[in-house]
């Protein structure tokens, strides 16, 4: 796809994968809207990109907040491109080391939040940029979401965010098959050990473990690593139905 002309949509947009994503394209000169839960990060990230960007506080599992998203996409340019980055987990084994069961509302938060969420974005999106005008390919637009490689090989304590994870794996292969008759295709991106803020917060013993993991490049990934993914996947037409691993060769360990 050629992004002349195109907008993106990035949710998540506040915290570190998404904020470099959104970055990154603004650094392209497409314009790009920003969304999160986050109304201070969003306003604050919108500031620092100037007039390419537009923040819209709200939450992927609200139909009106991403519609208004959209509608504020499609005002900047044609809209054809979103990047589903909003998620998040939480550590708890199916029963605990006291014999407590896990939680069953944290456990259907998570699935909501990430399953649930990412597919309403990308319902929406999917609905928006079927009206486009097909490229030269056919193509109209592009939908990015983000597992993890926990959604692949999760951890013990990493039930509910692995789930989830795989959830949106899952959904990969036969949202592309629907979609394909729109000219919209679907990819996703399973990051592994990725250095954002947070995660460089975190002291050297924790961290060192986690790297010792990599095979090579052997450090934390880079949030505009993420990003550039997320752009070569834009440009490049036939990568569709897909899931990408972003980990440097890294494999969980069961624990």
């Amino acid at each position: 796809m050629d992004l002349q002309g195109r907008s993106v949509i990035v949710t998540g947009a506040a915290g570190g994968l998404g904020a470099a994503t959104a970055r990154h394209f603004v650094g392209l000169g497409v314009p790009t809207v920003i969304v999160d839960m986050n109304e201070v990060g969003v306003k604050q990230l919108a500031d620092e990109l100037g007039p390419l960007a537009v923040g819209i506080p709200g939450s992927i599992l609200e139909e009106a907040d991403v519609l208004h998203a959209i509608e504020a996409a499609q005002g900047l340019g044609t809209f054809s491109l979103v990047a589903n980055v909003a998620g998040g987990g939480i550590a708890g084994r199916t029963v605990g080391r006291d014999g407590t069961p896990h939680p069953l509302d944290d456990y259907r938060r998570v699935i909501e939040l990430n399953v649930v969420g990412t597919f309403n974005v990308s319902r929406l999106a999917a609905a928006a940029m079927g009206a486009n005008e097909p490229d030269a390919n056919g193509e109209r637009g592009v939908i990015v979401q983000t597992a993890s490689i926990a959604g692949l090989e999760g951890q013990a304590g990493q039930v509910a965010y692995a789930s989830a994870k795989g959830g949106i794996i899952g959904m990969t292969l036969p949202m592309a098959r629907d979609l394909a008759v729109l000219g919209v295709r679907v990819m996703t991106i399973a990051p592994g050990t990725m250095g954002t803020p947070i995660m460089k917060s975190m002291p050297d013993a924790m961290l060192e473990p986690l790297v010792a993991q990599v095979q090579f490049p052997k450090r934390l990934g880079e949030p505009e690593e993420f990003a550039l993914l997320i752009e070569q996947i834009a440009r490049n037409p036939y990568l569709n139905g897909e899931v990408i691993r972003l980990d440097g060769a890294l494999r969980f360990p069961p624990k």
